[in-house]
């Protein structure tokens, strides 16, 4: 990805956020890509992933795969 297809971007942050800021942004990205970046850092990196990435990670975190 380049930086021109993040210009449409719309990023949505969660709305159980933490009042604090530390919170990621994610967005639904061209050809089927999901950006995702640290909300106080805008203009900083962005990761990305396909839409099935995004997915399984989705689908890993509701079945508890992860501990936090």
């Amino acid at each position: 990805m380049n930086i021109t297809d993040l210009c449409d971007a719309r990023w949505k942050k969660s709305t159980h956020s933490a009042a604090n800021g530390c919170c990621i942004e994610v967005a639904g990205l061209r050809d089927r890509y999901v950006g995702v970046r640290d909300s106080k850092d805008v203009v900083g990196p962005v990761l990305t992933f396909t839409s099935a990435e995004w997915g399984a990670f989705l689908a890993n975190v509701k079945d508890g795969g992860y501990e936090i």
